[in-house]
């Protein structure tokens, strides 16, 4: 199975994390799955970009990124070039080492 490991972040995972997923698995549900509760304003609908994550690592063996991703993520803070929206984000065989990053669009924080 494919790990994901979680860059260290002050809110969602202060000593960073290293998760196992199946292929398939988004990025986002195999962090909430695992008690990393990213932001996911839309429920994973790729409606917003909440969820946004920098693939430091394995950015290539994620699932293409269809159109609506692609114009969503023009939103997102702190846009990079492996920038992801974690619920669109699948997992292939390969590792993964991504970064949450430090702020979002979401104004108030949800609780899932």
């Amino acid at each position: 199975m494919p790990v994901i490991k979680i860059l260290p972040h002050p809110e969602y995972c202060a000593d960073g994390g290293r998760i196992e997923a199946p292929p398939g698995t988004s990025l986002c549900e195999a962090m909430l799955d695992n008690g990393i509760a990213i932001d996911h304003a839309c429920e994973m609908s790729c409606a917003c970009t909440t969820c946004h994550v920098i693939v430091r690592d394995g950015f290539e063996s994620l699932g293409e990124m269809d159109e609506s991703e692609e114009d969503l993520l023009d939103r997102a803070w702190g846009l990079a070039p492996t920038s992801r929206l974690s619920c669109q984000a699948i997992l292939s065989d390969r590792d993964v080492t991504i970064e949450i990053p430090k702020y979002s669009i979401n104004h108030a924080k949800e609780r899932h």
